[in-house]
């Protein structure tokens, strides 16, 4: 989706002059008072390091599976500060960053990898409901859509090429007047609506509501509590903090984009940073005038791709397109905010949204994913099994976090269930090479693809040479 011609009176500039550059969800008003930091000395049966989605949900299905075990969750600043309260609040089914990922990686498993996902979100939606976590969870599925005729075209083709090998279940095709009828906007020129695959919601009262159920079951939370050292001790653990350690029987990191623990991990993802905007409420005729009765989440096919959705209280969020790699992988705060790109995303979304001319954005912000060379998360274990771990979201934490939970139990357990015996769970992706390799492949990658969407899809020798690695990216 291609800006416009800039104009002489930058309407999209003017539209980001009250922007605050914070994420618009943190803002919230129920955002709860931290924990307090811990000091001294702890032991547990579990010690869970990570404060966002992955550590959460970790903790919580500890307590659910055996009420009796001792659970301890440290996380160095707030729970749901970091990327679980920064993104989209997609909550997808998928494991495996799309379909066309999980069918060209694992095309044995791909039916499973199916079933699991979907069983995965049902799970979410049942413990929103079960521990009363007020996180605006709707059910509403997602349209990807084609703003090109040759996008158009591969959406027909792969609905087509899924309802021959049975994947199809809950997804239609919608041509160009019908994903209109959806979502007015003059660039979609089709869609394919997922719709039970992808629940939409408030990602940090996800994050803050996942907390308060861990407390109640009695977890001890412990937040501005960084972890800085892992070693073995005796039978177990030991997690050095600031202020104290943790002695642990087992241990789950759930740091993900924030440097593991376990140093030899450290090579599997690099930090990806991604930005969105959120618009003002729209008045009733602002949204009569795009639709969007439906409130599905949205996304275009390009490779630099959009994402947006409606808030609960009627906000567009728009984001993604730009994805910005820093050299040597620094994760800092000063990359939050990236003023080019909210002017980029701006113009897209006036480009896609002409009729709303004139709304202006409140908020601007960006945040760090972890992503490897698979796209989709990885697992393992360290110090002969007493300490596990998963990573490399690449921006399906929302909802693969809970099933990536579930998988660190089990392996913590040492038990084999059809979670561990999954290939996908069994391999891992390749590392990405040491500087300046990984910045320059990375930067390639970037140059090669914004090409592709801009003649036809068409993926060069560059792209064609990653595909046949394993490393491309096709979801």
């Amino acid at each position: 989706m291609a800006p416009r011609a800039m104009s002489s009176d930058h309407h999209w500039t003017k539209a980001l002059s009250e922007a605050r550059p914070v994420p618009y969800w943190l803002e919230d008003p129920g955002r709860p008072h931290p924990e307090p930091a811990l000091t001294g000395a702890e032991t547990c049966d579990l010690l869970v390091v990570g404060g966002g989605y992955s550590g959460l949900w970790t903790a919580l299905v500890a307590k659910e599976r055996d009420p009796q075990r001792d659970v301890v969750l440290i996380e160095g600043r707030e729970a749901g500060w970091a990327a679980s309260g920064r993104n989209g609040g997609f909550c997808a089914a998928s494991l495996t960053h799309g379909l066309a990922n999980g069918l060209a990686r694992w095309p044995d498993e791909i039916h499973t990898l199916q079933r699991l996902g979907a069983r995965n979100l049902d799970e979410i939606e049942r413990a929103i409901a079960r521990h009363g976590i007020d996180c605006d969870f709707e059910r509403t599925g997602e349209i990807d859509v084609a703003t090109e005729p040759y996008q158009a075209q591969e959406l027909r083709d792969w609905y087509e090429e899924t309802e021959r090998r049975g994947l199809a279940d809950g997804v239609e095709f919608l041509d160009a007047d019908a994903v209109r009828a959806q979502v007015a906007s003059p660039t979609f020129r089709a869609g394919l609506w997922d719709r039970r695959g992808v629940a939409m919601l408030h990602p940090a009262k996800l994050a803050w509501g996942l907390k308060r159920a861990c407390l109640r079951l009695g977890v001890r939370v412990y937040e501005h509590t960084p972890a800085l050292t892992l070693e073995p001790y005796g039978a177990g653990m030991a997690v050095r903090t600031p202020y104290g350690r943790v002695r642990a029987r087992r241990v789950a990191l759930g740091t993900n984009v924030f440097p593991s623990l376990v140093r030899r991990v450290r090579a599997y993802t690099v930090p990806v940073y991604d930005y969105a905007l959120m618009t003002e409420p729209l008045t009733p005729e602002q949204l009569k005038s795009v639709g969007w009765e439906n409130r599905q989440g949205l996304g275009d096919s390009a490779n630099q791709f959009h994402y947006f959705r409606l808030s609960a209280d009627h906000r567009i969020l728009w984001g993604g397109y730009d994805a910005i790699y820093p050299y040597g992988g620094r994760v800092r705060a000063e990359y939050d905010d990236r003023p080019e790109t909210y002017a980029k995303l701006a113009g897209h979304f006036f480009t896609c949204f002409p009729q709303l001319e004139g709304v202006r954005f409140t908020h601007a912000w960006g945040g760090a994913i972890d992503t490897c060379s698979r796209f989709s998360a990885f697992f393992g274990t360290a110090h002969q099994g007493k300490v596990a771990y998963a990573a490399g979201y690449t921006g399906l934490g929302v909802g693969a976090t809970r099933f990536g939970a579930e998988v660190m139990l089990d392996l913590l357990a040492g038990e084999r269930t059809e979670r561990t015996e999954l290939e996908m769970v069994r391999r891992k992706p390749l590392p990405f090479p040491p500087e300046p390799f990984a910045w320059t492949g990375i930067a390639l990658t970037k140059w090669s693809l914004a090409r592709a969407d801009a003649h036809g899809g068409r993926r060069n020798l560059w792209l064609r040479t990653m595909d046949r690695l394993g490393l491309g990216f096709d979801s």
